[in-house]
């Protein structure tokens, strides 16, 4: 391998890899309600564009056969800024959004495929010492990508629509400027990744072996012992997350009389983006070192019960509907704080799972579960909130946390004393 400071890569890679995963998820849902899609389609549609992260592991095996992990990133992250750039340049000033949507998913699907070959490339390109030392830091740039893709460019998109006066407009800017940024690191990566020899493409495995594996994997994993309980834990511990994430921003934005909060993008960045982020982080970490003090088993109830009981805090506010940016902040802070700590022991459960011989790809089928667990509930969730209403939309979830506490006394009871 020809000597490159993971320095020079590392965070690059991992920022390349978490800004198109947030621009999918995140600001798809920011883009569409601002031009005017109704909460039930914009719920149902932008959890189906987040389809390609559920469904990656069924073509992971691929990035493997054809060409090299190092031609994938490239290729994928060009990919990705041309199409946010055509996304930019075609967003229409109200509905239909076909096209919007098409754009969205190929991006989906080019920043599911980048995810794939990152992955691989960072074990391939760093030995097992530097993989150790460099976690925290794909880590916390990856977080880095997610305080900007859900804070600064809706914050921007917000100033620049009070700057313009046209929704459109303002979007339009902002997804061309992502779109230089994007380019600007697919060049700087066409230089500054390393080559591997175990990257290149010749003396590798047969696309026989490769689809022989692959099969292996699913089988030993769906006839792992305890893989019914698994897969409720899995499906199940996030649901009143999954209900209510994709309602935040029409909840934010929808006006004071239709049971929002009324306030504004530039907000919604700051509070949800920002702040929420750093909250979020600092959950994480505090999660990850209680569990590494006290183990998996003692920590699972607590972390649950933080992760869902504070989104009480909904609620509370389609309740009250506080007009104070403040008072909103600190409701989203203390949620997100909750969620952060409490997410950290599905991961940890998940890698538990997963550990045995095909660690790698059985992990991988977990995540696949992870975006069902989210995809299913999120569909519907419009749908419920036009129907219920925000107050009794919430309530809604907060009942769902029901689901999370009996699902996680089940893990619990499965756990060894020392776990």
């Amino acid at each position: 391998m020809n000597a490159k400071s993971p320095w020079l890569w590392v965070p690059t890679l991992y920022f390349a890899e978490g800004l198109p995963y947030f621009i999918v998820n995140t600001i798809s849902v920011v883009i569409l309600k601002d031009l005017g899609m109704d909460n039930s389609t914009l719920a149902l549609l932008t959890s189906l564009i987040g389809l390609p992260w559920l469904i990656k592991p069924l073509w992971s095996p691929f990035v493997d056969i054809f060409k090299s992990k190092r031609w994938w990133i490239v290729t994928m992250q060009l990919c990705m800024a041309v199409t946010v750039a055509i996304l930019a340049l075609t967003l229409p000033a109200s509905s239909p959004f076909t096209w919007t949507l098409i754009l969205f998913t190929i991006t989906g699907f080019a920043s599911a495929s980048h995810d794939i070959a990152a992955d691989g490339f960072y074990m391939i390109g760093l030995d097992q010492r530097r993989q150790s030392a460099f976690v925290g830091i794909r880590n916390t740039f990856y977080r880095i990508a997610m305080v900007f893709g859900q804070g600064v460019l809706v914050v921007v998109a917000g100033l620049l629509e009070k700057r313009t006066g046209a929704v459109s407009r303002a979007w339009t800017l902002t997804l061309l400027g992502t779109s230089v940024l994007l380019a600007l690191i697919t060049a700087y990566h066409a230089f500054a990744l390393p080559r591997p020899a175990e990257d290149r493409t010749a003396g590798r495995k047969t696309a026989r072996e490769i689809l022989s594996e692959f099969f292996e994997a699913f089988r030993s994993f769906f006839t792992k012992p305890g893989i019914v309980l698994a897969m409720s834990f899995l499906l199940l511990y996030r649901l009143p997350e999954a209900f209510s994430v994709k309602l935040l921003y029409p909840f934010f934005i929808d006006a004071v009389a239709d049971g929002g909060l009324g306030l504004d993008k530039a907000a919604f960045g700051m509070v949800y983006g920002t702040a929420g982020v750093i909250a979020l982080l600092a959950g994480g970490i505090l999660g990850g070192w209680h569990i590494s003090r006290r183990g998996l088993r003692r920590c699972l109830l607590p972390m649950a019960l933080s992760l869902a009981l504070p989104c009480v805090v909904y609620l509370i506010m389609a309740l009250t509907q506080p007009s104070s940016v403040w008072t909103v902040g600190a409701y989203v802070v203390l949620d997100q704080f909750g969620y952060g700590y409490g997410f950290t022991a599905y991961t940890v459960y998940m890698m538990r799972f997963a550990d045995g011989p095909l660690k790698t790809s059985h992990y991988a089928i977990c995540t696949g579960f992870m975006a069902l667990s989210m995809l299913l509930p999120g569909a519907v969730a419009g749908y419920l909130q036009e129907a219920l209403g925000y107050v009794g939309f919430y309530g809604m979830v907060m009942v769902c946390c029901l689901a999370t506490v009996a699902v996680t006394l089940a893990a619990r009871c499965s756990l060894p004393a020392g776990a």
